[in-house]
Parts: structure tokens; sequence; C-alpha cells
């Protein structure tokens, strides 16, 4: 039996009303559990009377105004952003790339080359790949070491002098490995050309020095970093934020408007047209206060010692193959001679949530010769109880399939 427990677990209401439903959660890579303190956050600003941001003077309004900037204040000192005004509020980590794609795309002439890598989620590739196709533009993909790392030595001669931007993960949702986000950016660097890093699943596992990973951009979701979803963070070095273009309008971003034409506001309020998500703002910056309070050499210690006991288990079960070597938070997976998706059947069957498919990542999938995988990844709230009932599951599955 194992000994791990979760001095966290409590802290998250859902884990309560799984355990009580007979369900396991063991899918936070794709959007993880709400602590108590952003719950009563969320339900104490809507209750204390909702009010629209930086467009009013009464009380309310002002109130919810500045519990608004309060957020960015708190995520620029999660980021350690060198300003406040380098953090613009979206609606996810999807919605952050669009707007880059969009806002940059004046940057681009026919023949330039966007640099991506093999292992992206679709949110860090179509918006890349319909930029090329709109502007003429090559899409280079930098390959993958056997591991499932971003082979260096090929960045480089791919990151080349007609490259105007690369766009990386700096975790992998399907491979669980940290990418050389700051060795590749200063490749681009040295080239002129911008950086943009998919934080998304990074973001989650550690504090993480925007200043020290020197890439111009850095993207995450609030509902994968235990906060609510609808929210997003864009980060942007302000010299960088300058050289966007508006890609929405509409409502506060405006600073002077006329019928024939109008003037904008920079960043970041230049990039949050219309009513941005202020519950849900709000709500994330109690996340961020709660996760600013745990102990983070605890909870890194707790997140190894449960990720090396699930690969400790799949490594001891015969035919399951992992895709590359995962560092942490997640295990994906085939077992030979069983469909992906009839096990997942059966391990649904059991009450344990993992995810199966292509993980919007579905190049990857193909380059692997793989048509899915089954994804079990991990939260500071899981604990050894919960992987002993994946294994007493997976056990059963196989013998049924087999």
């Amino acid at each position: 039996m194992s000994s791990l427990v979760s001095p966290w677990r409590q802290d998250f209401p859902a884990l309560a009303a799984f355990d009580a439903e007979g369900q396991t959660y063991l899918d936070s890579a794709a959007t993880a559990q709400k602590p108590r303190a952003m719950l009563d956050s969320l339900l104490g600003h809507l209750a204390g009377g909702a009010a629209n941001v930086h467009r009013a003077q009464h009380l309310p309004g002002e109130r919810a105004t500045r519990a608004f900037e309060a957020t960015r204040d708190q995520a620029a000192a999660w980021l350690n952003a060198a300003s406040r005004d380098e953090i613009v509020f979206t609606r996810g980590a999807t919605e952050s790339l669009n707007l880059l794609a969009y806002g940059l795309e004046h940057l681009f002439q026919p023949g330039d080359r966007i640099v991506v890598s093999a292992l992206e989620h679709h949110a860090n590739l179509l918006p890349w790949q319909q930029l090329a196709l709109r502007r003429g533009l090559e899409l280079a993909v930098l390959p993958l070491d056997a591991a499932g790392t971003i082979d260096l030595g090929r960045a480089a001669g791919l990151i080349g002098p007609r490259t105007r931007l690369l766009a990386i993960s700096q975790l992998s949702n399907v491979l669980g490995r940290w990418q050389p986000v700051r060795e590749l950016a200063a490749l681009a660097r040295a080239q002129g050309a911008l950086s943009v890093v998919d934080g998304a699943q990074g973001a989650v596992h550690g504090r993480h020095d925007i200043q020290a990973l020197g890439c111009d951009f850095y993207v995450c979701s609030s509902h994968k970093l235990y906060g609510p979803d609808g929210v997003g963070l864009l980060h942007g070095r302000r010299e960088a934020l300058e050289r966007l273009r508006h890609w929405q309008f509409g409502g506060e971003m405006v600073l002077q408007a006329d019928y024939e034409e109008s003037r904008f506001r920079a960043a970041p309020l230049g990039f949050e047209a219309g009513t941005p998500p202020i519950s849900g703002v709000i709500a994330l910056g109690a996340t961020l206060a709660y996760l600013a309070g745990l102990d983070a050499t605890a909870v890194a210690r707790h997140e190894a010692a449960l990720h090396a006991e699930l690969l400790a288990g799949l490594a001891v079960r015969d035919g399951v193959r992992l895709l590359g070597e995962p560092q942490l938070a997640l295990a994906s997976l085939t077992v030979d001679g069983v469909h992906s998706a009839d096990l997942a059947h059966l391990l649904t069957d059991q009450g344990i949530a993992v995810r199966t498919g292509h993980h919007c990542a579905m190049p990857l999938l193909k380059r692997l010769g793989l048509s899915g995988a089954i994804r079990v990844s991990l939260g500071l709230y899981n604990d050894g109880a919960d992987l002993e009932r994946f294994f007493a599951a997976l056990d059963q599955a196989l013998e049924l399939l087999r």
C-alpha cells in the first residue's frame, strides 16, 4: 500500500465529491480541480455585487476594478514580470496564441519562416499554421529525440536568418518532458526572431522566472493552474508588446473614437476589448494567493514521488509502452495488442478518469505511428491511493482485453 498522502487534498472540495461517487480523477493536465479559496472568492465577488471594470465611478465598479487589477499585480509577481503592464488577461491560452498570431501578422513577408516543434498542442500549432497559409510563409518543425525533447543541435540549423518567430511548448502535454526553452529562445534572439512559449502545462509545475527564460511572449491558462476556466494570461516583454497590432475592437480598449477613425490604448488594456472575464480574473487572484502560500519544495517533492510511483507501476506491467520518457506530471501510454479506446472504456466503467485520444496533438501521435494513447495526469491533490485504484482497474481491464 502506498504511503503517499497529499496534505492539500482537503483544500479541494471536488475530491470529496469524486470519492462519494467512486471516481478517481487522473486528468489534471486537461483541467485541474479548484481550491476552496478560489470557490469562496468567486462566490464572494458575485454575491457581493457584480459590476463592470474600468468604466464606472460608483462603489461596486470601483471595488471590482480594484480586485481585477490586484490580480494583474499577483500574476506579474507570480511570473516575475518586469512590469504589471506586461500582463494581458485573455480568455485562455488558445485565445492568447491567436491574439499573437493576428497581432504580429504585419511583421511577416512571403518566404519568412515560423518555427514550431513536433510536440505542439493544436493551440500552439494551428494559429501559426494558418498565419503561414495566409502570408505565404514557411512553417518549419523542430524534431524530437527519442526521449521526447526538442533536438537542440538540429534546432540550431532550422532557426536561421529567415526565421521571424519561434513558438514552442515549455512542457509537453503528451510526453511530459521539459523543453530547453531558454536555449531555444536564445537561438531565436540571435537571429532577430521573436519567441513564444506555451506554458499551459509548465506553469502548473513550479514557479518560472519569465525574465530568466528569455522569451518574448509567454502564455498560460487559469483552468489548468487550479483556477477558473475562461481566463488566460499573456505575458509580453514591453518591447514585444509594442510590436503587436490590435486584433479585437470595442469597449474600453479605445482611447479616442470618431466615425471615421479611432485611436487605441497600449497594452494591457488595449488588448482586453469588451467586458473581460471579471469574476474569473478575480478568482484567479485568489488561486495565485493560495498557491503562493504553499510550500513549493514540499509540492515539488510530492509530485515527483507520485510520478515516480506511477512510472514504477507501469514499468512492471507487461506490454505497457510509454510515449517518450516523461519527467513529471503525466504519463501517456499504449498497451500491446489493446486498443486505447477499449482500455479507456473499461477504466471509465471502474470510475477511473483518464484521457484517451490524440490529446490535441494529432500530428505528434501520427509521427509516433499511433491513433491514440491513454494519458494519466496528476495534480498536487492526488495521492498514492489514487494510483492504487488506477492500477487495480488497469489490471482488471487488461485481464478482460487480453
